[in-house]
């Protein structure tokens, strides 16, 4: 039997008509453990269904070392129909109660070791489409205060410049990375936007296209990824996460799989891999 725990939602922030960020304090106890990467179980009554409980998985975008509350980055669902629990969640106020369910989830979690037990050194390139990007800016917080010197890159996609969600707080994190120096904290952000020619977005002067295309080579056979590190990206040197739809992880691995890189869903029989993802559709 599932056992609902309570939370009080003591935050929200309308990024756009379709886009929030809420915070959730837990009504008794502590802020649950969780690993960056896993995602958490909210449920609400659905009045229009005699109040059976609807329940969704989102991904935690606030990191294991904040013991003040979970932060996460809803998209309103409004097709083909308005989401169940996602219309309910964008109509709640500071002060609402909300259900939850303890986090959980491996798709996602940091790599450690390679299969025969060595430190995973590799750089870490998490990209994200839309609120996908939720689990990175949990890595990237959960690095910076554990003082993690491995290299970690945060590509995000959207649609528009205001679904940048979290572009300010990933921008401070890089301007830091630059002041103390890359052997304190090695931290780069950068975004892509996929409607240029929208009037909305006129002012952008960054990546154009879907956030697989940082991926694509160039004319020099160079990718824009590969600019912004200095070398060639190889299966030897870097580790992918990708979180989005799946049109965002079968992007990514058209660019990767000619390079030889393979997902843990399919690693090899030495056990060895090269992108984690999840996909959300």
């Amino acid at each position: 039997m599932v056992v609902d725990n309570k939370a009080t939602i003591t935050y929200v922030q309308l990024i756009k008509e379709d886009l929030v960020i809420i915070r959730l304090v837990p009504n008794e106890g502590p802020v649950p453990e969780f690993k960056a990467g896993q995602f958490i179980t909210l449920g609400l009554a659905n009045p229009a269904d005699n109040g059976k409980i609807v329940r969704r998985a989102y991904s935690i975008a606030s990191h294991p070392e904040n013991k003040d509350y979970i932060e996460l980055v809803i998209r309103w669902v409004r097709k083909p129909l308005p989401g169940r629990l996602t219309t309910q969640l964008f109509n709640a106020k500071e002060g609402d109660e909300i259900l939850w369910l303890k986090p959980t989830g491996r798709a996602l979690l940091i790599n450690e070791e390679y299969a025969n037990g060595e430190k995973d050194n590799r750089r870490i390139i998490c990209i994200g489409g839309g609120t996908g990007l939720a689990p990175f800016v949990s890595f990237a917080q959960h690095f910076h205060d554990i003082g993690d010197k491995r290299e970690i890159i945060v590509l995000h996609g959207a649609s528009y410049i205001d679904e940048l969600s979290y572009k300010d707080l990933l921008t401070n994190l890089e301007n830091e990375s630059i002041a103390k120096g890359k052997d304190v904290w090695n931290f780069r952000y950068r975004a892509a936007i996929s409607r240029p020619q929208e009037w909305f977005n006129r002012s952008w002067a960054g990546q154009i296209g879907r956030v697989e295309t940082f991926l694509r080579p160039r004319d020099n056979d160079i990718s824009a990824l590969e600019e912004l590190v200095g070398e060639k990206i190889t299966k030897e040197n870097s580790i992918f996460y990708v979180c989005g739809w799946q049109g965002t992880i079968d992007g990514v691995m058209d660019f990767l799989k000619p390079k030889d890189f393979v997902t843990e869903h399919d690693k090899r029989e030495d056990g060895s891999f090269e992108v984690k993802y999840e996909s959300y559709g």
